[in-house]
């Protein structure tokens, strides 16, 4: 960070040294004289604390107003960005990255997003008081009315929409797509979790992967370590009520769905493979495959037949050509006379 800090200082005289633009004003009356360090500041206090810090921008009551030698940061609003003094932040809205004192690279856009950050970093909030309460956590993305509002430690979470990962202090590597997705879990970590209220069962265990529209909220959703959910799929939803398991199989028109499976199975039947009030689509599915495959056998028995047949015929013309062979090579038959013997 200091590196580039380093060349970016570097690189702004360079700038200020090139050839003075025209000096026809745009607009009447003309903007406030230029400040020193490539800084822009406008309203009551803003950047007043400023010493050698460059390329800040201040607009709105005390933006970044305790800033002295913090570079490159944007606080637009009442109190954005007040008590910083650290590097590269941007703050939009009032209130917006408040208490912010060395934490860098953070991006905050809505009423009080990232107001209580202190010292974290790399963190990502758009909408009102998303990330409100991070303090150290870092590399955090919310996005969204109250994304992540009650993250105080918690890194590298990935939150997106209303109130996802709202009671979320330290949990870790959580990802949370969906209105109230994950909205229970407080220090749990490595979720994945798609679908409004995806995951908002979720209290106490980790690494599990949830999605479909309310999926979670079932009380044996969520529950356990390890484990991957899918619900909304078509036909019904996976549940094992009554001791009725499912399976779940693709239709000819590429939807998931489910297929009910005995428990205990029948006298006679492998256990746990019984069908169940199998759906049209799926018994014409599994028709079509035996048909296939019933098409595919007699198909090769018939190349088979085929491949024999023309053996067979190229072995009895070789035959019929060894026996006509046999018979040009046979000698001519010689006729014996005997001759009468003469008596002495």
């Amino acid at each position: 960070m200091k590196n580039r800090s380093t060349i970016l200082l570097a690189i702004l005289p360079v700038l200020a040294c090139l050839a003075p633009l025209p000096r026809a004003q745009a607009v009447n009356p003309a903007p406030d004289g230029c400040f020193p360090n490539f800084t822009t500041a406008e309203g009551c206090d803003a950047l007043s604390s400023l010493t050698t810090g460059a390329g800040n921008t201040g607009l709105g009551w005390r933006a970044l107003f305790t800033d002295s030698t913090g570079n490159f940061n944007t606080g637009v609003g009442a109190g954005a960005l007040l008590l910083n003094n650290a590097d590269s932040n941007t703050a939009v809205g009032a209130a917006a990255l408040l208490l912010n004192t060395s934490g860098t690279q953070n991006t905050a856009v809505g009423t009080d997003a990232l107001v209580f950050n202190s010292s974290g970093s790399s963190n990502t909030a758009t909408g009102y008081f998303a990330l409100m309460n991070n303090t150290i956590g870092g590399s955090n993305t919310a996005i969204g009315w109250e994304a992540l509002t009650a993250n105080v430690d918690g890194v590298n979470n990935v939150a997106l929409g209303a109130l996802p990962l709202a009671s979320n202090t330290s949990g870790s590597n959580n990802t949370a797509i969906g209105d109230l997705a994950l909205q229970n879990s407080v220090n749990t970590s490595n979720h994945v979790c798609v679908g409004r209220l995806a995951g908002s069962g979720i209290t106490s265990v980790n690494n599990n992967i949830i999605i479909g529209h309310h999926t979670g909220v079932h009380s044996r959703f969520g529950q356990e370590d390890n484990v991957c959910y899918i619900d909304n799929i078509w036909g019904k939803n996976v549940d094992d009520t009554g001791g009725i398991a499912q399976m779940v199989f693709v239709d000819p028109d590429g939807r998931l769905g489910t297929m009910k499976v005995s428990a205990g199975g029948n006298p006679g039947k492998a256990p746990g493979v019984q069908p169940q009030a199998i759906p049209d689509a799926a018994e014409q599915a599994m028709l079509n495959l035996k048909v296939q495959n019933l098409r595919a056998t007699v198909s090769q028995q018939q190349q088979q037949i085929e491949t024999l047949t023309a053996q067979l015929q190229e072995n009895t013309a070789q035959i019929q050509k060894a026996n006509a062979q046999l018979e040009m090579s046979k000698p001519e038959a010689k006729v014996v006379v005997n001759k009468p013997t003469a008596l002495p």
